[in-house]
């Protein structure tokens, strides 16, 4: 049974896992109908060759009996076994190699072509008594023996019914040749066959059902689990968080030490603040410096005050430049103009305090 505290689905990273373990979704089922209907068409396509083949047998048997009395008991065993094993080989070996092709395709299309060698390792748990009673008394033992029950029951019905026909129709056959009697016993023999086959049909789509619910349920995870999963993969969050709270804090210093340098800082009276240089020598257009929000923009005030840089108050400006100006990047060109007003009436700000100087 499944933990009960396992009610997360599956993240990719163990579906990935189990699939290298080997445990993957596959229904036995539908292997063995898928091989049911590929030996059911092969034997329906090679039919007449087969019965041309065995005539041509029992032909041969007929022949060596006349010829007995010229050859030895030895010699005609030789030849009824080597004419044996030529039959076998022109007609139970097509087949066969069909049949083990469709259980190879049907295996490999339900597992993604997977080849795993992990199911081959030797584990103590699968030679260990306790866990192999575990195991019969599963609720997947019982699954499966209700399942094998029910695929018997439908067969024993089906044949009977079939075959009780057929019993009942054999006096026909003292009306007719031979061949037409065979003839009509091979179609019933085939119509008993898919009917077999179209129920074992049935029953593998609903144990494909079944089986990739069950799966589900056993690869599912708990929410421990998960997290656990994410920290081996991602790294432990409250390590990242201290990492980006340091690089966050680094970067702000470096940014705080820039604002001396800014000709202006516009500011937003305790909300928003942007530091801003413009060198026209060297600049095509102004450069953000520093920006902030809350504390951080009082502190970039302060440190303008502190540095004697010059504080205007603009709150659209303020607003406009903190929403779509990237820091150490130029000014988008929407706001040229009311920064370039800005910055003008600072030159001329710093002009008159010279000349008074």
């Amino acid at each position: 049974m499944a933990d009960s505290s396992k009610t997360e689905k599956a993240t990719p990273k163990k579906r990935r896992d189990e699939r290298k373990k080997g445990n993957v979704f596959m229904s036995q089922d539908a292997v063995a109908v898928v091989t049911l209907l590929g030996s059911f068409a092969a034997f329906w396509m090679m039919s007449g060759r087969i019965a041309e083949q065995l005539t041509g047998y029992m032909r041969f048997c007929f022949s060596k009996v006349d010829l007995a009395a010229g050859l030895s008991v030895g010699d005609i065993l030789h030849e009824l076994t080597m004419q044996a094993l030529g039959l076998i080989g022109r007609t139970v070996l097509p087949i066969t190699l069909v049949t083990a092709g469709c259980a190879i395709v049907a295996t490999f299309a339900q597992t993604r072509l997977l080849v795993s060698g992990e199911l081959m390792k030797p584990k103590f748990s699968r030679i260990n008594p306790l866990e192999g009673f575990k195991r019969l008394f599963s609720l997947k033992s019982v699954i499966n023996a209700l399942k094998g029950l029910l695929k018997i029951s439908i067969l024993m019905v089906i044949v009977y019914l079939s075959i009780d026909g057929m019993f009942h129709e054999s006096a026909k056959y003292l009306y007719v040749d031979l061949r037409a009697s065979c003839t009509h016993l091979f179609s019933q023999g085939m119509g008993m066959v898919i009917k077999i086959a179209l129920a074992f049909v049935a029953l593998a789509a609903l144990d494909i059902f079944y089986q990739w619910w069950d799966y589900e349920r056993q690869i599912r995870m708990s929410k421990q689990e998960i997290k656990e999963e994410y920290k081996q993969t991602e790294g432990d969050p409250q390590i990242k968080g201290k990492i980006k709270e340091m690089q966050r804090k680094r970067a702000q210093s470096r940014m705080m030490q820039q604002v001396p340098q800014a000709d202006v800082v516009i500011r937003n009276p305790t909300h928003f603040a942007v530091a801003l240089r413009y060198h026209p020598d060297e600049d095509a257009a102004p450069i953000v410096l520093a920006k902030g929000m809350d504390e951080l923009a009082l502190r970039i005030v302060k440190v303008a005050e502190e540095n004697k840089v010059a504080v205007i108050e603009n709150v659209p400006l303020a607003r406009a430049l903190y929403a779509d100006a990237e820091l150490d990047r130029e000014i988008p060109p929407e706001l040229y103009n009311p920064v370039a007003e800005v910055l003008v009436y600072i030159f001329r700000l710093n002009e008159k305090n010279q000349l008074v100087k």
